[in-house]
């Protein structure tokens, strides 16, 4: 048994065979065949053998003669390789020995070889390890080679499967993922990625558990190995044990039981249990336009943050202001004219990159660098379509426009400038646009919190992104192992510096300005563990993925106002993060003995 830790992007957890993808999409499939079986299979092997010598033979020898012999010879050493009686025998004892399919057989023969390589590469110097890491490629590449020999070069891997599997791959195209379902495949994780990739999107998307970013482990597995995800954690675990088995298959019972019970919520009012209910708004975050439906299906009341960066990946070119406004109004009609769309412009740079930010990619420190509004100001030609386009599908309904990765006044008074700008451009052309769409400002990073008053002066509201607050408050990166432990919502830094930026919107009403909202977006919204602190310390909304809505309702409709301005109180004199989230967990218990609460 193995564990192997990545990036938690979709939350859930499975258990099933493995379904493993190399880089070009080959199946390694069935595990074990009757041994009767087992002449068959090494006949098919030995013609697979034979047909890839084949060809490498010919690539030496079309390469050769167009590119010289030293650049052949590499295709000759491919064909050295398969010919080798050790490499077929190794394979064979496999099948005979231990009814392997051929095409398990010769994964697990090469992915074995493959990890004492890279052993033997740990262990020498970066000279050293250069022959080692060519035989390891050579190695994959000739096994992708058999297997497709094995399997007749077959295209789609997903299209004839006849159980429910999970995807392992070093990465997955959108291309690769457009045929997922829940009845076909069960979850995926992968070697790449981050927690804005395209996978970690279309896992939310296709709401799949997913890990990414896990580092090298496809060599260590094999299809047809029992595998379990876990989408919540970042855990994938190769070949677990009994235990561990059960383990999970009962954590697995409880979340989808759990999921069951609120389904019975979703058109239930979200307000508290006080004598006089106060509403808690509950607002869906969205990546894509499609799940503007899954929204609905949870009891959103509208999409309190809708990240446009996917609009930009995975792209050779920029998005035009029409493929902004037809998203825009995909969302919006699937809605309807009086929930809230709340769009918040281009936020990449940092984790998300384009051809649009390919510039500063290789910046030292991107997230302290040219990313967001900052790279929106320099390229105001991609900011201007995308505002374009929002102050056009503000005619379609309640569309409110957000800006992120807001530092200074100034910044945040250069984007309402262009933002004017953009509406005479319009008004000027005779072309029709909402004059008064909302205008906000994201929260997330310590200058903004601590300016939370004077910002308060130039917006309609505010969203608390609790991730970028709570990595730049601590200055801990979340998805970095080794300073992982310091990132934590309950820290007592994070949680004064929530307080205050409500406490500047507070103010902002009892002046009589205008009504003033404070929405909270961060992951830290969609988690029931923090809520009772959250609407303690005076939030009234709160943005989460949607399939997290019907849970966080479960919690706001069993708390009372007064309770949670208790734990608030409580919490903001702890000196720790530990101590904080211990109370926090002993109070949920109390308020829900029913629910387990990790």
């Amino acid at each position: 048994m193995e564990h192997r830790y990545g990036i938690a992007v979709s939350p859930g957890i499975a258990i099933g065979p493995a379904l493993v993808l190399d880089s070009e999409g080959v199946l390694i499939s069935q595990r074990t065949v009757p041994p009767e079986q087992a002449d068959a299979e090494v006949a098919r092997l030995y013609r697979a053998l034979d047909e890839t010598a084949a060809t490498a033979r010919a690539d030496r020898e079309r390469m050769t003669a167009r590119l010289g012999s030293a650049l052949g010879n590499i295709y000759g050493a491919q064909q050295s390789m398969i010919e080798s009686g050790w490499l077929r025998e190794q394979i064979e004892v496999r099948i005979r020995a231990e009814s392997y399919s051929a095409e398990y057989a010769v994964s697990r023969v090469i992915r074995d070889m493959v990890k004492r390589l890279e052993e033997v590469i740990a262990l020498r110097t970066n000279s050293g390890a250069s022959d080692a890491r060519r035989s390891v490629t050579e190695f994959i590449d000739v096994e992708r080679q058999v297997l497709a020999a094995l399997l007749g070069h077959p295209g789609n891997p997903f299209a004839n499967l006849t159980e429910p599997v999970i995807v392992l791959a070093n990465d997955l195209m959108p291309s690769d993922t457009a045929d997922f379902g829940p009845r076909t495949i069960h979850a995926f994780a992968t070697e790449s990625g981050g927690n804005t990739s395209h996978t970690a999107i279309l896992a939310g998307a296709l709401e799949l558990p997913a890990v990414v970013g896990i580092g090298r482990f496809l060599t260590d597995v094999s299809g047809g190995d029992t595998v379990i995800v876990d989408g919540s954690e970042g855990v994938l675990i190769i070949d677990p044990d009994d235990e561990t088995l059960a383990k999970y298959r009962e954590k697995r019972a409880h979340l989808l039981t759990r999921q069951d019970r609120y389904e019975h919520l979703r058109d239930k009012p979200s307000v508290t249990a006080d004598p006089v209910p106060v509403p808690i708004r509950l607002l869906g975050n969205i990546e894509l336009a499609q799940e503007a439906a899954h929204c609905l299906d949870r009891g959103a009341e509208g999409v309190g943050l809708y990240r446009t960066e996917f609009l930009y990946l995975n792209k050779s070119a920029h998005p035009t202001e029409e493929e902004h406004y037809a998203a825009y109004a995909s969302v919006l009609g699937t809605l309807g004219a009086n929930r809230p769309v709340v769009i918040r412009t281009l936020d990449l740079g940092a984790d998300k990159f384009s051809s649009v930010s390919g510039a500063v990619a290789n910046e030292k420190n991107p997230f302290l660098g040219l990313r967001s509004v900052r790279l929106c100001l320099r390229q105001r030609e991609l900011f201007v379509t995308q505002l374009r386009a929002i102050l056009r599908a503000g005619l379609l309904g309640d569309v409110r426009v957000m800006f992120p990765m807001i530092s200074t006044a100034d910044e945040l008074r250069q984007c309402k400038t262009l933002l004017n700008d953009v509406k005479e451009e319009l008004e000027y052309a005779g072309v029709p646009f909402k004059r008064d769409v909302p205008v906000g400002t994201m929260i997330e990073v310590p200058s903004a919190a601590l300016l939370a008053d004077v910002l308060a002066r130039e917006v309609d509201f505010f969203s608390i992104g609790t991730n970028d607050l709570i990595q730049y408050t601590l200055a801990a990166d979340r998805n970095n192992e080794h300073v992982a432990n310091l990132y934590s919502p309950a820290d007592p830094a994070v949680l004064r510096l929530i307080r205050m930026v409500v406490q500047a919107a507070q103010k902002e009403k009892e002046h009589g300005r205008r009504a003033f909202d404070v929405n909270v977006c961060g992951e830290m919204s969609g988690e029931p563990l923090y809520i009772p602190l959250l609407v303690g310390l005076g939030l009234r909304q709160f943005s989460a993925t949607p399939r997290k809505i019907p849970e966080i309702k479960r919690v706001v409709r069993e708390l009372r106002i007064p309770e949670a301005e208790e734990v608030a109180r409580r919490a903001l004199v702890m000196e720790s993060a530990s101590q904080v989230t211990s109370y926090l967990r002993d109070h949920l218990r109390k308020m829900l003995p029913s629910e387990a609460v990790d």
